[in-house]
Parts: C-alpha cells; sequence; structure tokens
C-alpha cells in the first residue's frame, strides 16, 4: 500500500508539474503574440505619420493652388476643406464596412496565425 500511495503522489506531483509548464508556456505564447500585434502597430503607425505630413504639405498647396485659380488664397482652403468634409460625412456612414471590419478582420488574423 505504501509503494501505492508514492506512485499516486508522483502522479499528482507530474500533473502539477504538467499543468504549472502548460501555463507557463501559455504565458509566453501570449506575449509572443502581443509582443508581435503591438510591433506592427507600432511600425504602421511610423508609416501612418510619414503619410499624414506628405499629405499635409500637399493639401497646402494644393490649396494654394486652387486658392490662385480663383483669385483669394483663402478659397482654396475652404474648397480643401470641403473636399475633406464630404470625405468625413462618407467615412462615418460606412465606416463599419471600410474601417472597423478590415481592421478587426486583420487582427484576428494576425492573432490566429499562428494556431494554423
Amino acid at each position: 500500500m505504501d509503494g501505492q500511495s508514492s506512485l499516486i503522489e508522483s502522479l499528482i506531483e507530474k500533473g502539477e508539474q504538467y499543468g504549472k509548464t502548460t501555463l507557463e508556456l501559455l504565458k509566453l505564447k501570449t506575449l509572443d503574440k502581443s509582443a508581435d500585434v503591438v510591433s506592427n502597430l507600432v511600425s504602421w503607425l511610423i508609416v501612418v505619420i510619414f503619410a499624414v505630413l506628405f499629405f499635409l504639405i500637399l493639401n497646402i498647396g494644393v490649396a494654394l493652388w486652387i486658392g490662385e485659380l480663383l483669385g483669394k488664397s483663402y478659397d482654396g482652403f475652404f474648397v480643401v476643406s470641403g473636399f475633406y468634409a464630404l470625405l468625413a460625412i462618407i467615412f462615418a456612414i460606412f465606416r463599419k464596412q471600410l474601417i472597423k471590419r478590415p481592421v478587426n478582420n486583420s487582427i484576428v488574423t494576425q492573432v490566429l496565425e499562428e494556431a494554423s
């Protein structure tokens, strides 16, 4: 009976060790995926910042050019701002189809990429 109880204790100890190892592995996999998602977001953020700067300067140039064509420089800024107001309305109406779903799908795909 003594040998059987030590065998059961050994089995319980190995089960605990397996559970701890599995939990540690899960933590490490979660950390790896989180780091991957964050690094991907940061790299895209840098690209977006440069794109925004490019478009900001481009829009100022276009506004000045349109203002020169219309005779008053501030008219060009009104035209450009009206264009962006129209875009804002379109994106507000279709934000789920144009922004939310693709971003959500991209994040889910990236997180589940390791599972397949």
